[in-house]
């Protein structure tokens, strides 16, 4: 049961396999680079497994000791699994103590193909699911202690590696402009980023341009829904 499982989850996880390795080893690289040794990207990865919020912590432990600015950090950064959580809530039912994994590894790639894809009807539902979330950790968790490692046999010029995030998200910017026809949300982010910068400086402005686009987008929903409503 487990090993049919396995081979039915693996196959969709191999794209995420190739983005995870290489931006992992980024990660490690960056990690390395900083004077950090292997040991805190790989149990970071680990523990943590958030990959945006994993390079926001190299400058966090580099920095001075903020444990609420770090929560409050970490909070927004991650608060969209709070609805992917709830998304999940019927998906998770019947999984026994594989839930408890579920949760604490569900990540944006592993939420895509445990909500899209059903196993098929002779593979267990709770077993997929399960090596569907390990299968990407093992992924992000190597290519991140791999990264470290090679940092110690090979030498190049890092500067500028920490941009592999930004380039992350400006790419995923860039792919949902194009898909969608509403870009109100879009520039509300890009607005909000850039007034918070301007007011609070290029190293204080993250939170509060979150808790602004947040104010901002909950604003709008109800004319959404009245928009919705009437048609």
């Amino acid at each position: 049961m487990k090993v049919k499982a396995l081979k039915a989850a693996f196959p969709h996880t191999l794209p995420i396999c190739i983005g995870f390795l290489f931006l992992g080893m980024s990660y490690g690289f960056l990690m390395k680079s900083k004077g950090f040794s292997f040991v805190y990207p790989m149990l970071m990865s680990l523990f943590i497994f958030a990959g945006s919020m994993e390079f926001v912590t190299v400058n966090l432990l580099l920095s001075a000791f903020h444990p609420l600015y770090a929560f409050f950090l970490a909070l927004m950064v991650n608060a969209r699994h709070l609805f992917y959580g709830i998304s999940m809530l019927e998906k998770y039912k019947n999984t026994g103590w594989k839930k408890i994994y579920l949760i604490y590894g569900m990540c944006d790639e592993s939420f895509s193909i445990n909500c899209t894809i059903q196993p098929p009807p002779d593979v267990d539902k709770g077993w997929f699911l399960f090596f569907v979330t390990l299968l990407n950790q093992i992924y992000w968790v190597s290519g991140a202690t791999l990264g470290a490692l090679l940092g110690y046999v090979i030498h190049f010029d890092t500067t500028g590696i920490e941009f592999v995030m930004t380039a992350l998200f400006l790419v995923m910017f860039l792919n949902q402009w194009e898909e969608t026809k509403e870009h109100r949300p879009a520039l509300t982010g890009v607005a909000c980023s850039l007034i918070s910068l301007l007011v609070f400086g290029a190293k204080n402005f993250i939170l509060p341009a979150m808790a602004l686009i947040v104010l901002c987008l909950s604003l709008k929903k109800p004319q959404t829904t009245k928009g919705v409503d009437h048609l």
